[in-house]
């Protein structure tokens, strides 16, 4: 086993330093304690109404308080990797932070468009979907297990999973690897974290008012500052949108009322306190997809129904955020939140087609959800040198619980007149519910990092151990329950080898319990995986550009499998196996003038799985997942000496290799290409009196592409061409 994590290190170090060259250029310096907030902005106003810039804030620093050192899409440090102030450059584990300016520009809607341009990201396996944030990194889904807001996990179950508004974020993290060392269970493509937008102590204000295709009309505000009469020990934050709109789905709605309140106290410099909160309301589609055909044939005819169709998701939290510095080498933070989601879920889809009667067979199902979350994240942060050596060591012990009930009903549906497509206009009853089943998981874990700076080595060492209890009760009333322990753990080790250069390498690990017993009644074992990763890091030195390349093995064992003597039940065995290599570069070419490059080359495969139906998936390649991605975005605001000052002109471009429809490898999805435009104006171009007012186009799928992708033998179609216009005031 040891030989062969190094012969996989040795390979993955030779093909990264096979790109690697000596550069030497004047060193920069970065100010760990630099804060990005977006709101207080500065410079001029031809390029200041959309630049996210930094500056000291009441966001705490590590653990959850998100990137600093941030030029336009740039960003130098990100606590996500080590929940210390790490910079990108130092940390042994690819990362990409989308910044605010990034997420403005592209005027994002869905975490999923926030991430689209992310190196190893696969975010359209499911087409159009606007119920669920799902994807994949690595060829790992994330949507259950990796998905982190301000350091503490978002957990989900069942058909609950809690929606992320983007206008409500400063920026979101990409760590792409195993991050069990640190997170505890979790997937070992990476997580997701992303960052509340946090008070601020100087005063701001933006209004936004967006139409578009679809009936789409969104009004989004986002208002903070001191608090009068304060002495300056408290800020305020409002953020909001409340939207109203259709979808490409027949009757199919997009409605959300979102609510985030926020303040800071920070009664002296060394002490933090910022409260947490919102509420979300959302109305979408129950059903997303459209009838299959036999073949891998996706149709046209929508396989849902606005009468008896509709996802409705209420979802608030409340939390907090303290951090206090006993002296400038030790620091105590503690993370807390409470989420509690109420789902209601109802949907028709069609079972079977009837061509002699020009009719669709149809059934329908009603199911009601709720989950109710608490997460709590202790830290304790020292900083001392022995002899050569800094050290940076972080202890801390998590917290995470959650009860998770659900009811549910099924039931026959009116045949749907394939000649009139009457959708909407027949009575659909809802299906009586069931008894209630209950779910229940608490989490426990305590860790330990020491990160050590000897000259130009970085060595960080990261170890965690984990106790997991759940228990579940099924609708018969059969109760079970389920312990696992794992310890988890990265080593990693970065060498500056000249300014702004860092080539690295490190190993990790990651568990996930899986739930549920075999044919034997034995509970299943915990998915356990681990990582390889060698790669280099580049931050040219006097620019705000930085690039990176890096090569990974993943192999997760365990992995749930049909059980091929009893077709009722699985079994934990097999392994799947994910090879292959990133390149990424972010560049702040000039205020307003930001480009992003990412390519992926991804081969993940099923290991060792068993026989099913005399085949084997043994060797196939997951299905879903594209070999080879490429996007790219690019923004240009015309310098203020050009006759078209104050223009923005930007696009983007989005393609994806061609990936196998099922897992038996039989159909190939094709290949696709998607292409994103940008067009902004600043009004202060014409007026300084204009300063702040804006007006932006963004458009999506601006060819219309008519696209579909196949996951696991079922297709779904792509969103076609999708244009939103905004009116901005900022001050």
């Amino acid at each position: 086993m040891l030989r062969s994590r190094c012969t996989r290190l040795a390979g993955l170090l030779l093909a990264s330093s096979a790109l690697t060259a000596p550069v030497w250029a004047q060193d920069t310096t970065i100010q760990l304690d630099e804060l990005v907030v977006e709101g207080a902005r500065t410079g001029a106003s031809l390029n200041g109404t959309n630049v996210a810039t930094s500056q000291n804030s009441a966001a705490t620093s590590g653990g959850g308080g998100g990137p600093s050192g941030v030029t336009g899409y740039v960003a130098r440090i990100s606590p996500t990797a080590t929940k210390t102030n790490t910079p990108l450059l130092e940390t042994p584990q690819s990362v990409t932070v989308v910044t605010r300016e990034q997420l403005n520009d592209r005027n994002v809607q869905t975490v999923n468009e926030a991430i689209g341009y992310v190196a190893g990201v696969s975010s359209n396996v499911f087409g159009y979907d606007a119920r669920y944030d799902s994807f994949y990194v690595r060829g790992f889904s994330l949507t259950y297990n990796g998905i982190f807001r301000d350091g503490l996990r978002q957990l989900a179950s069942g058909l609950t999973v809690p929606r992320i508004e983007p206008y409500g974020i400063e920026a979101a993290t990409i760590l792409r690897g195993p991050a069990s060392g640190l997170y505890g269970l979790g997937s070992p493509g990476g997580i997701l974290d992303v960052t509340t937008k946090r008070p601020v102590f100087t005063p701001f204000g933006e209004v936004q008012l967006q139409i578009g295709n679809y009936d789409r009309y969104q009004g989004n505000f986002d208002i903070g500052g001191p608090v009068e009469g304060t002495d300056g020990t408290v800020a305020y934050r409002l953020t909001g949108i409340h939207r109203q709109a259709n979808s490409f789905l027949p009757g199919g709605t997009d409605d959300r009322t979102y609510i985030a309140p926020a303040f800071t106290w920070k009664p002296s410099a060394d002490t933090t306190f910022t409260f947490l909160s919102e509420y979300q309301d959302q109305r979408v589609p129950g059903n997303s997809s459209f009838y299959n055909a036999p073949g891998f044939v996706i149709t046209r005819l929508y396989s849902g129904d606005p009468a008896f169709g509709d996802y409705k998701q209420q979802q608030g939290r409340i939390g907090y955020a303290f951090e206090h510095r006993f002296d400038n080498d030790l620091i105590f933070r503690q993370n807390f939140r409470f989420y509690d989601l109420d789902t209601s879920y109802q949907f028709t889809q069609i079972d079977a087609i009837n061509p002699d009667a020009a009719t669709a067979r149809r059934s329908a199902a009603f199911l009601k959800q709720r989950l109710s979350q608490v997460t709590l994240d202790n830290q304790l942060e020292g900083r001392f040198v022995t002899g050569p050596v800094a050290h940076t060591v972080l202890g801390g012990l998590d917290y995470a619980h959650y009860d998770f009930s659900t009811r549910s009903g099924f039931g026959g549906a009116p045949d749907l007149n394939l000649i009139t497509l009457n959708y909407g206009q027949q009575f659909i009853p809802t299906p009586a519910l069931g008894a209630r089943s209950y779910q229940k998981q608490d989490q426990l874990g305590l860790y330990l990092q020491e990160q050590a700076k000897l000259d130009r080595f970085v060595l960080t060492l990261t170890g965690r151990y984990d106790w997991v209890f759940q228990n579940n009760t099924e609708v018969s009333g059969a109760a079970s329950q389920q312990n696992d322990q794992a310890f988890t753990g990265r080593v990693g080790l970065s060498y500056l080898l000249a300014p702004g250069l860092a080539p690295y390498a490190s190993y990790a690990t990651n568990f996930t319990p899986q739930p549920g017993t075999d044919a034997n009644g034995r509970a299943f074992r915990p998915a356990t995986g681990d990582q390889i990763e060698a790669g280099v890091k580049y931050l040219i030195p006097g620019t705000n550009i930085q690039a990176g390349i890096a090569g990974f093995d993943i192999v997760q064992s365990s992995v749930l499998q049909t059980d091929p003597n009893n077709l009722a039940f699985q079994v934990a065995t097999g392994a799947v196996r994910s090879r292959g290599f990133e390149m990424e570069a972010i560049a702040n070419l000039a205020p307003g003038t930001n480009l992003t490059l990412a390519y992926t080359h991804l081969n993940a495969q099923y290991l060792k799985q068993n026989a099913f139906a005399g085949q084997t998936l043994e060797g196939n390649y997951l299905s879903g997942i594209p070999g080879d991605t490429f996007t790219s975005f690019l923004s240009y605001l015309f310098p203020t000496d050009s006759v078209l000052r104050g223009l923005t002109l930007g696009g983007g471009v989005r393609f994806f290799a061609n990936s196998f429809a099922d897992d038996a490898n039989t159909v190939r999805n094709p290949a696709v290409t998607l292409v994103d435009a940008l067009v902004a104006y600043d009004f202060g171009a014409i007026n300084p009196s204009y300063k702040g007012v804006r007006f932006q186009v963004n458009g999506y799928n601006v060819f219309d592409r008519d696209y579909k992708t196949c996951q696991a033998g079922f297709c779904y179609r792509g969103a076609p061409a999708t244009v939103i216009g905004s009116l901005i005031f900022r001050w």
